[in-house]
């Protein structure tokens, strides 16, 4: 797959985002591996954006690196100054959850009210909580309040 293409801009302002960041991936003495590549698929699918350190002294072998990484992965080519290669490449989309918009599931909660006196055992009882109930201090259940509205926002018929 080819490289992505950016204008100089565009590259511009990656070099600035990339500026803070750390190196996600670190290639060794073994060059670039089909671990190496993996690991750094990984990186630029959560990060869309990464630095990658190569501790070789050979130039040409790191520049050889970044193309070879930039090819094999479709992502763009930002920078490669001494050690350091910077790459990025849009972010996919998740894939939508199928109960993405569902309201939450009733929860089971322990209450536990302990003795006025400290000798008998303190009572504990299950209660069922829905989506707009919640536990008070007393071990009361009550249900969440309506959103205040402002008096002047109303519309009076």
């Amino acid at each position: 797959m080819p490289a992505i293409q950016l204008t100089p801009a565009q590259r511009k302002e990656k070099r600035a985002d990339a500026h803070h960041l750390d190196p996600v991936v670190m290639i060794g003495a073994d060059g670039l591996t089909p671990a190496v590549v993996k690991e750094t698929d990984n990186a630029l699918k959560a990060h869309g954006l990464i630095k990658v350190r190569v501790m070789s002294d050979d130039r040409e072998m790191r520049g050889a690196i970044l193309e070879q990484l930039a090819d094999e992965l479709d992502a763009a080519p930002i920078q490669h100054i001494g050690k350091l290669l910077i790459l990025w490449r849009p972010i996919p989309e998740k894939e939508r959850n199928e109960r993405e918009g569902a309201m939450p599931a009733p929860k089971v909660v322990k209450i536990v009210k302990f003795s006025k006196n400290g000798n008998s055992r303190p009572t504990i009882k299950k209660v069922q909580l829905l989506g707009n109930q919640r536990v008070a201090q007393g071990g009361e259940i009550k249900r969440a309040k309506p959103k205040q509205r402002s008096v002047k926002k109303r519309v009076t018929d």
